[in-house]
């Protein structure tokens, strides 16, 4: 047989791709293109975070106030489907390197439903905060007009004495942005802990101003739902790569010789669960102390 015969027959490693020479540059590309691509998304969501943190420090009592509307008993159970999530996930790579496509099957199903489950609960979060008129953007709100021949509702008390979680009739006729709750102002003046922008951004004429501080709350809000909804994003976009990796867990039998694309995948899914690690006391349990 001649030498340029037998040029078919030479041995590729299973999953080497065409443009690489051996396995351990394959993989030293890809896991160098996979912490690129993190390191940029760090930088991504480290904007975000900059951003909550200059507002947070010119407006903590404004930021409190929000964040204590929050229900940490959601965030709370969603941190720890993330972290089983991640346990899953980690045990899918490990039985890839030995091979046992079974399990590495119904540990990617698993991190899917979790994953699944975090979604759900941000759903009904959010439809929380589209009932309770906390959706930033005006018309955007549950719409609920006056019953008819009703006077619009006046509260009996300026907004620094309204209790926190107080219930009122809803009345938002245009879907917008409503905040009432002024306690956690009044507490900071009387202990001093107003900031210098605080003592400018809440009063008006020396009193204090319920519509200034509740657009300081609303900032609070919007960064909220940039910082959860982008979350979600990259968890959906997550999920999207299960269900690929799936598949191609029936197509390939990773083993310890090829898993590169297992452990990639449970790279990406780590970094989102990592970043809800931050986002969940940063939202939902600073200031918290106030309301005890």
């Amino acid at each position: 047989m001649s030498e340029h015969g037998s040029d078919k027959f030479i041995y590729h490693e299973p999953g080497l791709q065409h443009q690489f020479d051996d396995m351990g540059q394959q993989e030293e590309s890809v896991s160098i293109g996979m912490w690129m691509f993190l390191v940029q998304e760090i930088m991504f969501f480290g904007g975000l975070f900059t951003a909550y943190l200059v507002y947070r420090s010119r407006y903590p009592m404004a930021f409190a106030a929000g964040s204590n509307h929050l229900d940490a008993f959601w965030g709370g159970l969603n941190t720890l489907v993330l972290i089983v999530s991640s346990l899953t996930m980690a045990l899918t790579v490990y039985y890839a390197q030995k091979g046992r496509k079974g399990l590495q099957v119904v540990l990617v199903i698993l991190t899917m439903f979790f994953g699944a489950v975090f979604l759900g609960v941000k759903a009904i979060e959010y439809t929380s905060k589209y009932n309770d008129a906390l959706i930033p953007m005006h018309g955007l709100n549950k719409v609920a007009k006056a019953p008819v021949g009703a006077h619009k509702e006046e509260h009996a008390k300026p907004c620094w004495e309204v209790t926190h979680g107080e219930v009122h009739e809803y009345v938002n006729p245009r879907g917008e942005f409503q905040w009432a709750d002024c306690s956690l102002v009044k507490y900071a003046q009387d202990h001093n802990f107003l900031t210098e922008a605080e003592k400018i951004g809440y009063f008006s004429n020396g009193q204090i101003d319920g519509k200034k501080f509740g657009d300081k709350v609303r900032i609070f809000y919007f960064l909220y739902f940039v910082m959860t909804g982008l979350h979600a994003l990259h968890m959906v976009v997550g999920l999207g790569l299960m269900a690929w990796l799936l598949y191609s867990i029936f197509k390939y039998n990773y083993n310890a010789d090829y898993y590169m694309p297992v452990e990639m995948s449970g790279l990406y899914w780590h970094f989102v669960d990592i970043v809800w690690i931050f986002l969940f006391p940063l939202l939902y349990l600073l200031g918290r102390h106030f309301m005890h």
